[in-house]
């Protein structure tokens, strides 16, 4: 064998052997030359592929612009990334992306095509999740809408009571101190209310309305919001802010975050104990983190930790529990451009790992 032979045999072999689809196609728009991928992905014989148009191949959708597309190449256009979905023998569709260049003195096109069918799929699936998250985003802006809206007369009556109320009159300390609780709570809750309506309402937007806030303060806020739970779970904290006092964050969102930890942790305690709700801040490698741990039923993380932060999963049988506190904090902490990590484990606890975005 010459070496004119011996270079003829290998381009044959590169060409056999070769796992994208190689054809040559005539002007006549049937093909001319074709390696095995071609039968291989289509399921037809050489003969079946051979014999007929190209273009009774093509999906009958696609029939259309892939004509337009190869007159195109007929006047010397090649035609790059081209994407058409072809019929199998098996009657499945499947997408390529064509390369083709034209030899119009041999009136002869040569095409690469590559099987994306596995691509499209996944596109097509994860268009479909984009959707329906989508879909669930704006049930829960509505549903948030509605109730701020609906919860903010009653709120509002519930407040003017108390300018009615005349503590003067209230000789037993505690009740004073129970009403002015009840009243801070109750002007919490409309602020709190306001705020959501004022962000759905297009007025404020979340990454706008950052705020230097201290941890302490607005843990403080919380905490009172739900004096009542802590007395009757007996819940302790330990809190340590001192390395960490402040952090720039949107002020709904870190209220929220305290809120649903620490109901969580109080929620999901072990019933033979008093939650113990540990509580603290730091600057770990450059970045502002906020640790929440508890000493409650906790998770095998092993068997849940990709589903951790779903909407409306569960994990614990509480007749309260509505898989939602959890998507929340995800979704606040991600949103603002940081990070969450969990560590758990069943009947020892479980504590959280806030990292904030990095302060410009």
């Amino acid at each position: 064998m010459n070496n004119s032979e011996n270079t003829l045999f290998k381009m044959d072999l590169f060409f056999e052997l070769s796992m994208d689809l190689l054809c040559i196609a005539g002007f006549d728009g049937y093909f001319k030359k074709i390696n095995p991928s071609v039968s291989r992905v289509l399921g037809y014989t050489d003969e079946e592929l051979y014999s007929r148009p190209i273009n009774e191949f093509v999906h009958p959708d696609d029939q259309h612009v892939t004509d337009v597309y190869r007159n195109r190449i007929y006047e010397n256009t090649p035609l790059l990334n081209f994407e058409n979905r072809y019929i199998a023998k098996d009657g499945s569709i499947v997408w390529f992306t064509w390369t083709s260049m034209p030899s119009v003195e041999d009136k002869l096109v040569y095409a690469i095509a590559k099987n994306i069918t596995h691509k499209k799929i996944a596109e097509e699936a994860r268009n479909k999740m984009v959707s329906n998250l989508t879909a669930v985003n704006n049930d829960f802006k509505q549903l948030t809408y509605t109730i701020s809206h609906d919860l903010r007369s009653p709120i509002n009556n519930l407040l003017s009571i108390f300018d009615f109320i005349d503590s003067n009159k209230i000789s037993d300390k505690n009740t004073q101190e129970s009403l002015a609780m009840l009243k801070i709570a109750g002007e919490n809750l409309k602020s709190t209310i306001d705020n959501y309506a004022n962000v759905l309402n297009g007025k404020e937007t979340i990454q706008t309305n950052l705020i230097d806030l201290n941890l302490k303060q607005t843990l403080h806020s919380v905490l009172t919001s739900i004096h009542t739970l802590i007395v009757d779970s007996n819940a302790k904290f330990e809190i340590d802010f001192t390395e960490l006092e402040s952090i720039t964050f949107n002020k709904i969102y870190l209220e929220s975050i305290f809120l649903n930890l620490i109901t969580n942790a109080i929620k999901y305690s072990k019933p033979d104990c008093s939650p113990i709700i540990k509580i603290s801040s730091r600057i770990h490698q450059g970045v502002c983190q906020l640790i929440v741990s508890d000493n409650g039923l906790g998770l095998n993380l092993s068997n849940v930790k990709d589903e951790i932060f779903n909407l409306h999963t569960k994990f614990h049988k509480h007749i309260d529990s509505r898989g939602i506190g959890l998507y929340l904090v995800y979704n606040h902490i991600n949103q603002m451009g940081g990070k969450i990590n969990i560590e758990s484990e069943l009947n020892i606890g479980t504590t959280f790992t806030i990292s904030f975005k990095k302060q410009i």
